[in-house]
């Protein structure tokens, strides 16, 4: 996708539209006027604007029917499937990149893919998470790949074999913890935090730290969404950008804590901070979706159903990790990326949305 594509914006498919990052992706191409269709398993979209394709990534027949007449020039891939095996995960989740990808093919039409990937490619996966010999922080994206078989490396190979066959470009964006506006959604920690804060108001509860003593005190950095979106547009649209991996974190960083007596103020709670071991999430709100339900009776919630608000197993696996987890900005500033974000303000921000759209009380 050429610098000139700046001036007319093309017509563009995100993949995962009504995911934490896909509904950041639609919500500015729909903005900068760009022709926009959101995939989803459900159909529905996030936007008025974005024009639905219901599919599943799972159904290589199916996806090629409903992608049939849509000829994308510019595809964002924000989605994937948490399978029980890294094996299921490769199965699945690289599957459904392969087969997306085939779908669109005939058409010839595509001049730009972003995927998003994360973390997990510097740490392993889940069954080998942190094990071995780790890269040093900060994360930087010349590291060699980790010797455990990772779905994020058979999405890039993927990715990279398709952008051979038909000639478009592509860019791989690994994200760490990303904050931002959606439900629904299997990683989405300030949703997971404003829930459990007023779970813990309801209960006349502390807002007990519930990671490990590294996430405490030491240094960690987190994505916006919108950022990770701006950096998929700035990617497609500059040379710099094009065929290669980066990083997309905030640029600055902080120590959760400084950060959680603010978000305790916040809610107005008495908080507690590590304290010998880590307190998971998905042991202390264990049996909470009552109390969930009777909130959203009480303050008029959209969303009654508590998991689909919160996810505490991964605020669990993201706040109780026995490593530093910080990435290297570098390579996206030097190829011409300096866009920012402050973290402890796009929290709040976040949390206000979740508040005014009714998701929190």
């Amino acid at each position: 996708m050429s610098e000139s594509s700046t001036s007319s914006p093309g017509r563009a498919l995100v993949v995962g539209a009504t995911g934490i990052v896909g509904q950041s992706v639609a919500r500015r191409l729909v903005d900068e006027g760009w022709e926009t269709y959101g995939l989803s398993r459900s159909g529905t979209t996030p936007h008025p604007d974005v024009r639905p394709v219901r599919a599943d990534l799972g159904d290589p027949a199916g996806l090629a029917e409903a992608l049939a007449d849509v000829a994308p020039d510019f595809v964002a891939i924000t989605a994937w499937t948490r399978m029980e095996t890294e094996a299921e995960n490769i199965r699945v989740n690289g599957g459904a990149v392969r087969d997306l990808l085939a779908a669109l093919s005939p058409a010839g039409s595509l001049e730009h893919v972003a995927l998003m990937t994360g973390l997990k490619h510097y740490l392993g996966p889940f069954e080998a998470y942190g094990q071995g010999e780790m890269p040093d922080t900060p994360f930087r994206e010349d590291e060699e790949r980790l010797p455990y078989p990772n779905f994020y490396y058979v999405q890039e190979d993927e990715l990279f074999a398709a952008a051979e066959r038909d000639g478009f470009t592509w860019s791989v964006h690994r994200s760490h913890t990303v904050f931002g506006f959606a439900t629904g959604n299997a990683m989405n920690m300030v949703a997971t935090l404003c829930a459990y804060a007023s779970l813990c108001r309801a209960r006349n509860l502390p807002f007990v730290f519930p990671g490990s003593e590294q996430q405490w005190n030491g240094l960690t950095d987190v994505t916006d969404a919108d950022l990770l979106a701006e950096q998929m547009l700035w990617a497609a649209r500059t040379p710099a950008g094009q065929d290669q991996a980066f990083n997309a974190a905030n640029g600055d960083v902080f120590r959760w804590r400084w950060l959680w007596p603010q978000v305790a103020a916040w809610f107005d709670l008495e908080w507690e901070g590590y304290a010998d071991e880590p307190r998971p999430l998905e042991v202390s709100m264990a049996g909470m979706e009552p109390v969930w339900r009777e909130l959203a009776a009480t303050y008029g919630l959209v969303e009654p159903d508590l998991s689909r608000v919160a996810s505490w197993w991964h605020s669990d696996a993201d706040l109780g990790r026995d490593m530093e987890v910080v990435t290297d900005m570098n390579k996206s500033r030097a190829a011409g990326f300096w866009a920012t974000r402050d973290s402890r303000a796009t929290f709040f921000a976040y949390a206000e949305q979740y508040r005014n759209a009714r998701v929190i009380p």
